[in-house]
């Protein structure tokens, strides 16, 4: 009955135009359909992670990983259920930073002698043909650097493999999207955002399609990295225009500007680079092939020819 008036009242609120009525994101409820009941239905297993650390660094540590287990239809490219959910805590070799606690919430206290079993990690991502996270570019190389069997796992990135600003979105942070959609929830915590996540990925947007298509879409595609090394000085300005980003080489990338395109264009690319940047019909930028199972890790920025 409370649940009833509430809706009511909500519903209430909304149409007055002067309200906007945001609803919690449901908890998900694990499938009860069997691991074989799913292979005879030729449904697939991803995997949604998220990670809390003691900062943004390659030395910072895991406090907490959240993941969601859940089935798709490889071929629909559509959600099917959720499976199962996995949380745990780690005490880092240092304290929390104050910041980090303001943040997440998670306390020294909350992680005191609590570690993450690395066995329990295995055996839930055991299967898995797909692992996304809502910025990978940070949560891959973190669990890689925990867990280095994550690297041989394709990976998506729900932050930046949908163009939720071509959707009408305003911006890109999980809290954002699910505002835009009348939706919150507890953010900062891993297992939280994971579930919070995969219900944004299942909404349709504008065209019809939902996040999960459009992100399974473009994860699927293979490019390649572009460095422009030894280019001019003086044309930056054409690279940057091209949508080159600078990488000031840190030992594991060149010193020089790169971009990544879609594979079929990269003959194009060398062309224009040749034409526009070197004015050298036999200059030969490095190139790097990537696919999901490079993409977002330090692998795909180690040129290969």
């Amino acid at each position: 009955m409370v649940d009833e008036v509430s809706e009511t009242l909500a519903r209430i609120l909304d149409r007055t135009g002067n309200y906007r009525i945001l609803r919690r994101v449901p908890r998900p409820e694990p499938s009860t359909m069997t691991d074989a009941e799913r292979a005879a239905a030729g449904l697939a297993v991803g995997i949604v992670l998220d990670t809390e650390t003691t900062g943004l660094g390659d030395a910072d540590e895991v406090i907490e990983l959240g993941m969601l287990r859940f089935a798709f239809d490889p071929v629909q490219i559509r959600v099917a259920h959720v499976v199962d959910g996995f949380s745990a805590l780690r005490q880092p070799s240092r304290p929390i930073p104050p910041d980090v606690v303001r943040l997440t919430g998670i306390t020294d206290n909350d992680v005191a002698g609590r570690t993450i079993d690395d066995d329990a990690v295995t055996r839930f991502v055991a299967g898995a043909s797909i692992v996304i996270a809502h910025n990978a570019g940070f949560d891959r190389p973190v669990v890689e650097r925990a867990w280095p069997w994550f690297a041989e796992l394709p990976w998506a990135c729900s932050l930046t493999q949908v163009d939720w600003r071509a959707e009408g979105f305003e911006g890109r942070r999980l809290g954002q999207l699910l505002a835009e959609r009348r939706s919150y929830h507890d953010g900062h915590r891993a297992l939280d955002d994971c579930a919070a996540l995969l219900h944004l990925l299942q909404l349709p947007l504008t065209l019809g399609a939902t996040g999960f298509e459009l992100m399974m879409g473009t994860a699927a595609q293979v490019t390649v990295r572009v460095w422009a090394t030894a280019s001019p000085f003086e044309r930056k300005d054409v690279l940057k225009a091209r949508g080159y980003r600078w990488a000031s080489g840190d030992g594991r990338t060149p010193r020089a500007w790169w971009r990544d395109v879609p594979e079929a264009n990269v003959d194009a690319e060398v062309s224009h680079l040749r034409d526009h940047v070197y004015g050298d019909p036999g200059a030969q930028p490095l190139l790097r092939r990537v696919t999901a199972r490079e993409r977002f890790s330090v692998r795909a920025d180690a040129p290969c020819r």
